[in-house]
């Protein structure tokens, strides 16, 4: 049980020197009051910003990463009594969806004072409520209240909101985001000095919620650090990771996570909730130019086997290779994609697909296997960027190259077939056919505000050579004749 600090003994050890430790980092004063936490690269790039928001140099901080990985542990419970440390006076506030949450961390954040009194704060004996006390000899303390409780009355110096929305839900519910915008225009922000810290801390559930609405009201008033799980950035465009990664290379996790369980937990969150929860960036469920619910799926495989390496199609009409080949030669590049398309009658089927960052030799290769694998397919290859160098290679050893030359834009293609989704003519695979089809709609359904747009390239061109090319309606036949005009 913890015993409330004598101030009279605490002054006279300050005299004597015996209370003189200092902690230049949050992160410091985290591993003395718990030995086992364990600093991460992420943890260290938190402290910097919350270093700078206490120096008043980016008072304003949003910070995302993704959940159970130290972060509330190092704002809502370290970095209060780091920042008392350094000044007493300071009058700190912790608001969270849940006054229940909010009222552990002042319980917390207290009890770590009383339990280490050689830091040199002690609590006041008639304020010591977890919810509300302060520290004895000065006018600071903390005070918590759950999103939608009063600060009335009381300003506020630090204020730190710790997840707003207790899950998808509710930041799923415009009732729920628009309370916690209310509450920050009405009572948070009221609240504030003019030089006041603010520090966002939660998972980016929705576009529209408390982080997405501060930024898009003041983006430049914040300092927005966003760590994803996974690095999936592209050197080629200019892109960095917050942490110095290479593209595909997990997080480094305070839990000890390896890469298997950071996969597993890839695949538990399914495609939209890993884009929020994990990467940061929430997706509509629905909306850009395809409609999520627009998309068909057979269950039942439409290609066989059939020995040597080589694969049929299933009662279908047509089909064609859709490929772009996008690629510098480095990690960091776009994906290159190749999807087999097939159509019967009306409808047009997603039958397979290859993707990976690879280099010109890996692209050569793989288009040269899929040839062999489907023999007879057409391939379209779009004849830009890498795709000349990549034809020019393959014409004396693939047959059925079809040089591609876009007219439209990525948006304008993307829009042309759209009608033919919308109208339930597009069938994809069901998962247990092609594990990859998650990350395939989130994709195409937040396309062009996806961070990656080769599935939508190669899908877009599929499509509009099935349903809306010179010789949509031609049998393998048919299309082979025309090639070789």
């Amino acid at each position: 049980m913890s015993v409330l600090t004598d101030p009279l003994a605490l002054a006279a050890g300050y005299l004597e020197g015996e209370n003189t430790r200092e902690f230049p980092t949050p992160g410091t004063l985290a591993q003395y009051i718990e030995p086992r936490t364990i600093q991460t690269p992420a943890l260290d790039l938190l402290d910097t910003a919350l270093i700078a928001a206490a120096e008043k140099r980016q008072p304003r901080l949003i910070f995302t990463m993704p959940p159970q990985e130290g972060k509330s542990q190092r704002v809502s419970r370290t970095f209060p009594f780091w920042l008392l440390k350094r000044n007493p006076d300071l009058r700190i506030a912790v608001v969270s969806y849940a006054d229940h949450l909010a009222r552990g961390w002042g319980r917390a954040v207290r009890n770590d004072i009383q339990d280490n009194p050689d830091v040199g704060l002690a609590i006041r004996h008639d304020t010591s409520a977890a919810n509300e006390w302060r520290i004895s000899g000065y006018d600071g303390g903390m005070i918590t209240v759950g999103i939608g409780g009063g600060l009335t009355g009381r300003p506020v110096d630090v204020l730190i909101i710790d997840d707003p929305f207790e899950g998808q839900s509710e930041a799923d519910s415009r009732t729920y985001r628009e309370r916690a915008k209310e509450w920050w225009r009405t009572t948070g922000s009221m609240r504030l000095s003019e030089d006041a810290i603010v520090i966002v801390l939660m998972t980016r559930w929705h576009q529209d919620d408390l982080a997405g609405y501060l930024l898009a009201e003041d983006r430049d008033g914040w300092n927005y650090i966003n760590i994803p799980a996974l690095a999936d950035h592209d050197p080629a465009k200019g892109e960095t990771d917050p942490l110095g990664r290479e593209p595909g290379e997990w997080l480094k996790s305070a839990r000890g996570r390896t890469v298997r369980g950071w996969e597993k937990r890839r695949k538990d969150a399914g495609s939209r909730g890993f884009a929020a929860v994990m990467q940061g960036r929430p997706t509509p469920a629905d909306g850009g130019i395809f409609k999520r619910d627009w998309w068909q799926t057979y269950d039942n495989p439409r290609v066989v086997e059939t020995g040597g390496g080589r694969w049929e199609l299933l009662g279908l009409d047509m089909a064609v290779w859709s490929w772009d080949c996008t690629f510098k030669d480095t990690d960091g590049s776009d994906y290159v994609v190749g999807q087999l398309w097939g159509k019967k009658g009306t409808d047009a089927f997603l039958l397979e697909q290859k993707r990976g960052r690879w280099d010109f030799t890996e692209t050569a290769r793989q288009i040269e296997l899929a040839s062999v694998r489907y023999p007879g397919i057409p391939l379209l290859i779009e004849d830009k960027a890498n795709g000349p160098a990549v034809i020019n290679h393959l014409r004396q050893r693939v047959p059925g190259i079809i040089p591609i030359t876009p007219q439209d834009s990525k948006q304008a293609r993307a829009s042309a077939v759209a009608p033919f989704v919308e109208a339930g003519n597009v069938h994809l695979p069901a998962s247990h056919l092609a594990p990859w089809i998650g990350d395939w709609l989130e994709e195409l359904t937040t396309f062009p505000n996806s961070s990656h747009d080769d599935q939508v390239d190669a899908a877009t061109q599929g499509l509009h050579r099935l349903f809306l090319g010179q010789h949509a309606g031609a049998s393998f036949l048919d299309e082979l004749v025309q090639m070789r005009r």
